[in-house]
């Protein structure tokens, strides 16, 4: 989740695993033993003659006050730079409290995870709905036929669809007589079900899509229904896409033209539909066009903000699209700043990823020193990881905030572990803005805390401190207050809202005694759409339910439900205009590039990625029970491809792209579409110094090795992770 995709702190999230931890102590140093646990009373890790050693809290801090200090004394702000992992998007305390680290560091040398995932989706959503997790989700529950592009809900559980028991929910669409549909290279878990598969060639469903409205277009079947009413540009948007006929894009998309034409037809002659695209769509050449198509699609066929088709969850807390006056907003602007070396874009106040490493090993006025990462291993998440392997490792100084000992953080000169899971509270605050029903629900600290544990907030809050100036001593209280009071006096000026007018203290009041994510969360429950407003409110909100605060949320452990998704249009936008802008001219000026791409040749071999159940993340890898079995880092090869390139399955294959090679045994499967390889990502972890022992005996080889930091979607400037040109050859 970016920085910005959270509009009611404007922070982000995610929360790490278990296993292969530094047992809650600070270490300072380089780690020498993999495998090794770091056990003891809670400290920070710090390296000390190029050894990780276990130190003091106290120590640990103001061995950081100190190196900061050197840094930004001989370079600037700008030599600092911030990498926030995908685990934070779950993880309460960072997502209310990163923001404030940022701020104190002042510079605009942040990265996150979302430039290697969704930040084409959250784009769009921006330009479209006014938004970045504004994104309608596929209502799977009522539904007719969903399409599913570049996405493996059986595995994920919907990510961007959140929803538990995605097997049960397909089960019942077919039980009503529904149909799933998957459009994907490989035959993955998701594509095992369904009715219909369509083997698509990597990095062409933007084309795919197009020739979907086209189509639509020449039969005279563009239907927007209800929420035609609130769009903007629609005839320019399906004057530009003429081009892609079904027709045109056939011969790159791998998939026929009459087959294109059945699709399109089927999704406008459902009485419901749904059209939903994840990762393999996003990750792409062309993720942002994509991820504008899908909306398109969804809306000229009826089937936006309707039962049945893509709607706009009503999140309990934290919401952007909750909060202040419908269909008013600032719009998104992009390229405020530029990179350093290349000149990428800035996109939700982040840069792209793909640019780290270059912008910590080239020389020059504002190169990179010093790193913070947050719950991140970009080493192996990240395109050429061996290059950034080698830039982490030259860095001045680097301060990891994390539970792992991992291929990145094995560089880092000081580790400050946060709790684990479960000792700290969790309210999913960016995910339920994306739930296929309206739910809520928090779960307390399972444990208490270590003694001499400071909690994850107070960590972040301390970092903020020494990058303000004030001192590794001065108390986390201080932040906290700060930004409690900064929220309350933002509810309070909100004159849509439910506590509009009132006294910031008296509001204050009633939060106490609480503090931290509670505090934050209390009030985001209670001035939210079915909060309490602290006393303005008292109606159910659900059959059963009292209005929402965080003891409501207390009393009923398994969460509460308030019902299915409901039409939200235009109440939903917070757009300049106050309509769907969906000819937003970034999307618009990219489309040229698209359409040069027809004319060009495939490559005989393109990389993909896939996920696993059980390895969805590479996190997971350093829990025996979820890496037993069969090995899974295995590169998936159709058996025409291992004919024609003299592959053995159970052997060995050397697969090289422009960034690098690996080695990796074959797998010769009928899964995948011929002309494609696939390996999983996450994997690589035969890195000396990392301490995680299970996932060192099941090392395999990282992905990232392969895939190109020089190749990025344009408008977004997200890493493309899919369709990577590959020579493929046995060892």
């Amino acid at each position: 989740m970016s920085i910005g995709a959270l509009d009611a702190t404007n922070a982000y999230g995610r929360v790490a695993g278990l296993g292969g931890t530094l047992g809650g102590k600070a270490s300072t140093g380089k780690t020498d033993a993999i495998g090794a646990n770091v056990s003891g009373e809670p400290r920070r890790h710090r390296t000390r003659d190029g050894e990780l050693v276990e130190v003091s809290w106290d120590e640990a801090f103001a061995e950081v006050e100190r190196r900061f200090a050197e840094v930004v004394d001989r370079h600037g702000r700008e030599a600092l730079g911030v990498y926030v992992g995908n685990p934070n998007a779950h993880n309460l305390g960072a997502l209310l409290y990163l923001k404030p680290l940022l701020k104190a560091m002042g510079t605009r040398n942040v990265f996150s995870a979302s430039t290697v995932d969704q930040r084409p989706k959250e784009l769009t959503s921006s330009w479209l709905f006014g938004g970045g997790l504004s994104i309608p989700v596929p209502d799977v529950d009522r539904t007719d036929l969903l399409v599913v592009l570049g996405a493996n809900p059986y595995a994920s559980n919907g990510s961007l669809a959140t929803a538990p028991d995605w097997p049960g929910r397909i089960e019942a669409l077919r039980a009503r007589g529904g149909r799933l549909v998957v459009v994907d290279p490989r035959r993955s878990r998701t594509a095992e079900e369904a009715d219909l598969h369509l083997a698509i060639r990597p990095g062409t469903d933007a084309l795919l899509l197009a020739a979907i409205v086209t189509t639509l277009a020449e039969e005279g079947a563009i239907e927007p229904g209800a929420a035609g009413e609130w769009v903007r540009g629609l005839d320019t948007v399906i004057d530009a896409l003429a081009p892609f006929t079904a027709e045109a894009v056939a011969p790159m998309v791998g998939i026929k033209a009459h087959e294109v034409r059945q699709l399109a037809l089927d999704l406008s002659e459902a009485e419901r539909a749904a059209v939903y695209g994840r990762m393999g769509t996003t990750t792409a050449e062309f993720g942002t066009i994509a991820s504008w198509l899908v909306d398109v699609v969804n809306l000229v066929t009826g089937n936006l903000d309707r039962p049945g088709g893509a709607m706009f969850t009503k999140a309990a807390a934290g919401a952007a699209n909750t909060r202040g006056a419908a269909r008013t907003g600032r719009g998104l602007r992009v390229g405020r700043h530029e990179s350093r070396v290349r000149g990428l874009a800035e996109t939700m106040g982040e840069l792209p990823a793909a640019c780290l490493a270059e912008e910590i090993d080239t020389p020059g006025e504002g190169q990179i020193r010093a790193m913070v990462t947050v719950a991140g291993n970009p080493v192996l998440s990240t395109p050429n990881g061996d290059r950034l392997d080698a830039a982490m490792a030259g860095l001045d100084l680097y301060v990891a905030v994390d539970i792992y000992v991992n291929e990145t953080t094995r560089h880092a000169d000081v580790i400050l572990p946060p709790p684990s899971a479960l000792h700290k509270g969790h309210y999913d605050l960016a995910l339920l803005q994306l739930a296929l029903r309206n739910v809520a629900n928090y779960s307390p600290p399972v444990l208490p805390l270590p003694a001499g544990q400071p909690d994850e907030w107070e960590i972040f809050a301390r970092l903020a401190l020494i990058a303000q100036g004030m001192g590794a001593a001065a108390e986390p209280a201080i932040v906290d207050d700060l930004v409690i009071a900064t929220l309350v006096q933002s509810a309070v000026g909100d004159e849509h809202g439910p506590v509009a007018g009132r006294d910031p203290d008296d509001i204050l009041a009633a939060l106490a005694p609480r503090r931290g994510p509670e505090r934050i969360l209390d009030l985001l429950l209670r001035t939210g759409p079915y909060g309490d407003g602290f006393g303005s409110r008292t109606e159910e909100v659900a059959p059963g339910i009292p209005p929402l605060t965080l003891d409501v949320l207390l009393d009923h452990p398994h969460g509460v439900d308030l019902g299915p998704l409901e039409p939200r249009l235009p109440e939903v936008l917070r757009t300049p205009s106050g309509m769907i802008e969906l000819d937003a001219e970034p999307i618009l000026a990219d489309l040229p590039r698209l359409h040069a791409a027809l004319d060009r040749t495939p490559p005989e071999a393109v990389l993909v990625g896939r996920r696993d159940l059980r390895s969805n993340n590479s996190w997971m890898h350093n829990l025996e029970v979820l890496v037993k079995g069969k090995p899974r880092c295995t590169l998936h090869v159709h058996p025409d491809d291992a004919e024609r390139w003299g592959l053995t399955d159970g052997a060995n294959a050397r697969v090289t792209a422009r960034a690098g090679t690996v080695e990796v045994p074959v797998e010769v499967t009928d899964g995948i579409r011929a002309g494609v390889v696939s390996l999983p990502h996450g994997w690589g972890h035969h890195l000396p110094g990392a301490r995680l022992g299970v996932a060192a005996r099941h090392a395999g080889v990282n992905s990232n090795v392969l895939t190109d930091e020089g190749v990025v979607d344009v408008p977004s400037g997200n890493a493309v992770l899919n369709g990577i040109p590959v020579e493929v050859v046995p060892v």
